[in-house]
């Protein structure tokens, strides 16, 4: 038997562009090159980590070589099924994982099945998870009676059941503590399979990693839908998968990001929880599944959406947890972090007015809508909305970055392009005269706010989504102001915070490479669109995951990952732009 793995080691933290996830719908798993699942929450999205080594906690399971080695890897295409491959001194290996698909919402079930492809393979292997965001140790961790490969376990409220290897040791009546370690020596042609189970409660019958694998795969195949794109169809299919992950089987919401407190940018205080489901995500999720042809996530934004506007009318909260329930409270918790940053929980955007999500309501039910494919409940809610905007369009609000109440020009073009979208333009009209007046730019340009005249990446957006039309000089200026100003190196600044130069401040927002490619392709500058689209799509890591912010300097992913309103652009553009089919 090999030596076990390092009890007090725990895994390098890596830049973001190195890890991968797993989704079920229900919750993610983060995925490091070592083998690590560094981040799990459990039973759900919003719950506390089990596994939290990304953000400094104990909580680990470890899956990796022995030996030296080097790291690759590559999803399953449509799914979110990853195949780490590991080449070592002495052999290949192959080590597929996933969460079982569609997920339970009280199961967490974790697959692993590793492949020895040439050679000979040495594995260890380590499980210690830790739930409550690293609170609870795992205890009472035994062998199941008559099944020497499986062990049982707790962790807080979260029953623990790992079927592993048989020559492995745990427990404190081995002098392991609150964990279990084991070593494997493979060879060539050889197969391990491991389950991870957790739950308030688990059933009485043990896995059949057979038919898991099986049922996952089929599910995943299933669900992927015949995609409508013009160009980047891998890129495409992948942005699909990340946000069919990302999006719950029971609840429809769709979490901004499975993480929480990976920093947009080192000790600036800007780290937060993504694990939610924001009612503006969700709209641009729903738009763009439109336009490729993906009509279940389309109806899962319209059923999430409907329902809060129906249940919150004018009140409605900028984000809310995946089944519909309050966002929690902001709160730090004690533990270290990913470097350069603290670990907070719960959002305090619950406290915030957001005009420009009412408008963004409004664009997802008129395109749903043309798409025939709106009911009662929706239609309901499209009058509700419209009253909404009426009732508060002139009040301060957070806007779409989320800052201080203030008259923001975006959130009103957002609800002037919602309104449009259903024909109540005389509202509309009142609306824009307005924000004509008061957001208007001495050059000519829309500007941020009524008192505040930079430029801002978001107002491209009055032009995309229809509140005025692309060759609005207004509009056509911006663009060009936004080209001028907010641009480095082929990437997109929201905006400038302050006096320094672009990138010191924050990194350049993925999600406006995007926006910018999709207002040139408005005015039929398809070269320059294609342009930003393939620089911006280009930003991601081997995983091809997306992050809200890039560093272009250090060519680095920022912040909470991945970020599901960047994938949902990539998929609208890969769908609208006149791209390369072959990309």
């Amino acid at each position: 038997m090999n030596p076990p793995i390092e009890t007090d080691l725990q895994p390098s933290v890596h830049v973001l562009r190195e890890y991968a996830l797993l989704a079920d719908g229900e919750r993610g798993a983060v995925v490091g090159p070592s083998g690590e699942i560094a981040w799990l929450c459990a039973p759900g999205w919003a719950d506390g980590s089990v596994c939290n080594a990304l953000v400094g906690g104990r909580g680990l399971y470890v899956i990796r070589p022995h030996d030296r080695y080097v790291w690759g890897g590559s999803y399953e295409s449509g799914s979110l099924v990853w195949r780490t491959r590991w080449v070592t001194t002495d052999g290949v290996i192959e080590c597929y994982q996933a969460l079982a698909f569609p997920g339970a919402a009280d199961r967490v079930v974790l697959l692993h099945r590793v492949e020895v492809t040439d050679g000979d393979a040495q594995l260890d292997l380590l499980l210690r998870p830790r739930a409550d965001h690293d609170e609870a140790p795992f205890t009472d961790v035994r062998r199941l009676d008559g099944h020497p490969h499986v062990w049982t376990g707790r962790t807080g409220d979260l029953q623990v059941r790992w079927t592993g290897p048989e020559r492995a040791v745990g427990g404190p009546s081995e002098h392991r503590g609150e964990q279990i370690e084991a070593s494997a020596a493979l060879h060539a042609g050889d197969r391990l399979d491991l389950v991870l189970e957790l739950g308030p409660h688990l059933p009485d019958h043990l896995p059949d990693p057979d038919r898991l694998w099986r049922d996952t795969r089929d599910a995943w195949r299933a669900a992927v839908p015949d995609l409508t794109v013009n160009g980047a169809p891998r890129d495409a299919l992948h942005a699909w998968a990340v946000m069919r992950g990302l999006t719950s089987n029971r609840g429809d919401g769709m979490v901004a990001a499975a993480t929480t407190s990976l920093p947009e940018h080192a000790e600036a205080g800007r780290n937060y929880d993504y694990r939610y489901a924001w009612i503006r995500d969700q709209c641009y999720a729903g738009c763009a599944a439109s336009a490729a042809g993906a009509p279940e996530l389309l109806d899962a934004a319209v059923r999430f959406v409907s329902a809060r506007v129906l249940e919150d009318g004018p009140e409605l909260s900028p984000a809310y947890t995946v089944t519909g329930g309050r966002v929690p409270d902001q709160r730090t918790l004690a533990l270290p972090g990913y470097p350069g940053a603290d670990v907070r929980i719960g959002n305090h955007v619950n406290e915030q007015f957001q005009l420009d999500a009412l408008g963004e309501v409004l664009r997802l039910l008129s395109t749903a809508d043309r798409a025939g494919r709106l009911d009662d409940d929706a239609r309901r809610a499209v009058k509700i909305a419209i009253d909404a905007v009426d009732a508060r369009w002139d009040q301060p609000d957070a806007g779409i970055w989320e800052l201080d109440a203030n008259w923001w020009t975006h959130s009103r073009l957002a609800a002037i392009a919602g309104l449009r979208g259903w024909h109540a333009d005389a509202l509309a009209d009142r609306i824009l005269e307005a924000t004509a007046r008061r957001g208007t730019h001495r050059s000519g340009r829309w500007q941020r706010g009524a008192d505040d005249a930079r430029v801002d990446a978001a107002l491209l957006l009055g032009s995309i989504h229809g509140a005025t039309p692309p060759s609005d000089p207004r509009n056509i200026a911006t663009l060009e102001a936004v080209a001028a100003e907010l641009t480095e190196d082929g990437y997109v600044y929201r905006f400038r915070p302050d006096e320094r130069p672009l990138g010191e401040a924050e990194g350049a927002f993925t999600l406006c490479g995007f926006w910018i490619s999709q207002a040139w392709h408005a005015l039929d500058e398809e070269v320059t669109a294609s342009r930003w689209f393939e620089r911006t799509r280009a930003s991601c890591g081997p995983p091809g995951l997306l992050t809200e912010e890039v560093d272009v300097a250090e060519r680095q992913l920022r912040g909470n990952f991945p970020q599901a309103f960047v994938h949902a652009a990539l998929l609208e553009c890969a769908a609208t732009l006149p791209l390369d089919d072959t990309a």
